[in-house]
């Protein structure tokens, strides 16, 4: 797998100065977690769901969550069951398929072992399991149930708790929760690939739904919650998860209402770039500020819901290449002292000790999303994918 690899090999040397790199399922923990990106939900029951994957994969997806819980009805969930089941089976046939990071949201721990069971040899087209409502006391039987689960069948699982449950979003328990949670998922650390936080639910406790205009920054109690989340569980110094965003609801406003007008343009080649780059930002205005938002309060990756949103995350996930400059200054072996210098673009302090767990983790971004060439921007990125 690599990010942009939909893309044709002369346009990714275009547009990057480091283009991203291969991954695979067998890559380290570190490396998949920041990886995940745009991790893309598709309810279970989809009858065509092999087909699909391959269709999303295709287009640039590289994470997706097959789930058995909140999007599909109750009386639902055996059929969704039996589906999942010949769906991974029928894509385990296909050999040679690009195949994304596949995890299935259960919604019971025995679901765990159940269906690794039935999978047989097909379990080697997943990656895990998405852990509903986590708590310690909720949580830690999910995690006992992959832990035997992988025992069963000899292959490395992850599991992905959602963060989504009252007693994180109330105050008054909140940190006893966030503690419990902590104790829970440091004891399976090495199989806990990312957190992932169920902000719906959240919004759900005070019968709230923001619009399209409003971040779940915006929401004061929902931003506390994520606030409180990065402070305990995403912390730099050893002791973090990678902490995924929230999902954007809205998908109203589609790629296929301006690719038209990308391709057609008949201005010149600077009006041409300024239409795009106005279109682009009255369509997904919102998406945009949430991930910028996602970014600069530690969070990485984000929960989707709709194609579209895929391209606009991974995009903004590309390193700029004024970012990758400040981090190889930063983490030169000469500077492991400390000090202060001036950015290479004389533009900003560089502070060698308190930048450089900044500076680690923009490097392992760069590996992955790759990094820009210096005169290419987000507009750029995002009307390629949607050329390519």
């Amino acid at each position: 797998m690599r990010h942009f690899g939909h893309l044709a090999p002369e346009a990714r040397d275009r547009l990057f100065h480091r283009a991203p790199r291969d991954f695979t399922t067998a890559s380290s923990p570190r490396v998949l977690a920041t990886a995940l990106g745009a991790t893309l939900y598709s309810p279970a029951t989809r009858p065509r769901l092999a087909d699909d994957v391959l269709k999303q994969a295709a287009r640039g997806v590289v994470s997706m969550v097959l789930c058995l819980e909140d999007s599909i009805d109750d009386a639902d969930v055996a059929a969704g069951e039996e589906n999942l089941v010949r769906q991974l089976t029928d894509l385990d046939a296909r050999a040679g398929a690009d195949v994304p990071l596949l995890f299935v949201r259960v919604r019971t721990p025995g679901q765990i072992p159940d269906l690794v069971r039935r999978l047989g040899p097909a379990v080697r087209t997943l990656s895990g399991f998405v852990l509903p409502k986590f708590t310690e006391e909720r949580g830690v039987p999910f995690l006992e149930a992959l832990d035997a689960a992988e025992g069963a069948c000899g292959r490395r699982l992850f599991a992905m708790p959602v963060l989504e449950s009252p007693d994180l979003l109330y105050r008054e328990s909140r940190v006893q929760t966030l503690e419990g949670i902590f104790r829970a998922v440091d004891k399976y650390r090495d199989r806990v690939l990312a957190l992932r936080l169920g902000v719906t639910d959240f919004c759900s406790s005070y019968g709230l739904r923001r619009g399209p205009d409003i971040t779940a920054y915006d929401v004061q109690v929902v931003a506390s919650v994520i606030a409180d989340v990065v402070n305990m569980l995403g912390r730099a110094d050893g002791t973090g998860f990678t902490v995924t965003g929230p999902v954007w609801e809205y998908f109203h406003v589609q790629e296929r209402m301006f690719k038209p007008q990308l391709r057609q343009s008949p201005f010149a080649e600077v009006q041409a770039a300024d239409l795009r780059r106005k279109l682009i930002e009255h369509a997904m205005d919102g998406l945009l500020r949430e991930i910028s938002l996602d970014q600069a309060n530690g969070l990485l990756g984000k929960t989707c819901i709709h194609p579209s949103h895929v391209l606009p995350v991974h995009a903004l996930s590309v390193v700029s290449h004024e970012e990758y400059s400040d981090a190889q200054d930063i983490l030169r072996p000469e500077r492991e002292g400390g000090g202060v210098l001036r950015s290479a673009y004389t533009n900003k302090m560089n502070e060698v000790k308190p930048h450089r767990a900044w500076a680690e983790r923009t490097l392992l971004r760069a590996e992955v999303f790759g990094v820009a060439h210096e005169d290419v921007g987000f507009v750029d990125l995002l009307t390629a994918g949607l050329a390519g």
